[in-house]
């Protein structure tokens, strides 16, 4: 059964990869021109800069798709990832410029940011889990609570202003690593350690086994000794993890921190994990899978500027996709259905 998973989730992660590989080559193509002051030909989209930059945008969600994952696969849902984000990232600017940490600088505020952004994301996760498992009502319903109260606190702690974070923290996110000037590979490389990280707990630890055993059937999970709280209540903290994780990036990046932060991040999170081959029924899942569909996503976005369309067909495209994956889902587990009986 393992082998059968695992030869399925391969099969959709190279589909993806085809896909990406496909579109990057037709926009490598569409994006050639002459450039009217040296008349040389030039790529607008096969070049380092855009390439990265495409990378730094994915990154951001990427991670979240990571932890939101893992959520999915257990068969739950978690709306609050924008607003855990969004929250973690203004107390970690609050905590930054008050003036017992103000004239902290270099390691010694990256340090603090980093443990103050991780540790309010752990608690939003934390909250999300042990009321789902503990008022036993749908996590639907209580994500969709804590978005909009994760979303006040922040509103409320930031006064609806932005938040400058000091400049060490943008030095650290802006490293360039030994790269060409402009670019900054350092959110593509947490991307990439997210997803190693989240593929290992998956593929090769007990309690990833256990994500997919309660996802595929709780009630044997259950019967086998599994302790279901303690996995549901431990999915919703890397969650919470991983979106704070994303904002302490983010944050760092651009330099400054909002009530605003990662509005909307809800639909690509989902769309990246969906697109990726989560099913939304539980049970299956990968963390490599929604990294791509958050590249993949990010494509899109990209080949519809370099075709100098509407920026609306965004939206109409992410939504198609996950209508499209979802029932493609659907189709194959009646298939597997049809193939047990």
């Amino acid at each position: 059964m393992r082998a059968r998973l695992s030869s399925i989730l391969r099969l959709q992660e190279l589909g993806l990869t085809v896909v990406i590989l496909v579109l990057c080559t037709i926009l490598s193509v569409v994006a050639r021109q002459k450039d009217p002051s040296t008349g040389h030909t030039i790529n607008t989209f096969l070049n380092p800069s855009t390439l990265i930059q495409m990378a730094t945008d994915a990154s951001f969600f990427a991670i979240m798709a990571v932890g939101i994952t893992m959520v999915i696969v257990t068969a739950g849902i978690d709306l609050s990832v924008g607003a855990t984000a969004a929250l973690s990232g203004v107390l970690m600017g609050v905590v930054l410029n008050a003036k017992p940490f103000a004239h902290l600088t270099g390691h010694e505020a990256l340090l603090v940011g980093a443990l103050v952004c991780i540790c309010v994301g752990l608690i939003c996760g934390l909250l999300n889990g042990v009321m789902i498992v503990g008022l036993n009502v749908h996590p639907f319903i209580i994500t969709i609570g804590t978005l909009w109260i994760y979303r006040g606190l922040a509103f409320v702690t930031s006064g609806g202003v932005s938040i400058l974070m000091p400049t060490s923290l943008t030095n650290f996110a802006k490293a360039n690593l030994g790269m060409a000037q402009g670019l900054y590979p350092v959110p593509m490389i947490f991307m990439i350690i997210t997803t190693v990280a989240g593929t290992i707990y998956l593929t090769r630890m007990v309690a990833g086994r256990r994500v997919f055993a309660v996802g595929g059937n709780l009630e044997a999970s259950r019967y086998a000794g599994v302790r279901v709280n303690r996995v549901l209540i431990g999915v919703y903290l890397i969650s919470g993890l991983c979106a704070a994780l994303s904002a302490f990036l983010a944050g760092s990046f651009y330099g400054a921190v909002s009530s605003n932060d990662a509005s909307g991040y809800e639909l690509y999170v989902i769309a990246s994990a969906v697109v990726g081959g989560v099913s939304l029924s539980g049970g299956k899942g990968s963390a490599l899978g929604a990294t791509l569909g958050a590249i993949l996503i990010v494509v899109i976005r990209q080949a519809i500027q370099t075709l100098h369309w509407e920026q609306n067909y965004e939206w109409i495209i992410v939504g198609a996709a996950i209508i499209v994956a979802v029932v493609l889902d659907k189709f194959s587990r009646e298939l597997a259905a049809r193939r047990t009986a």
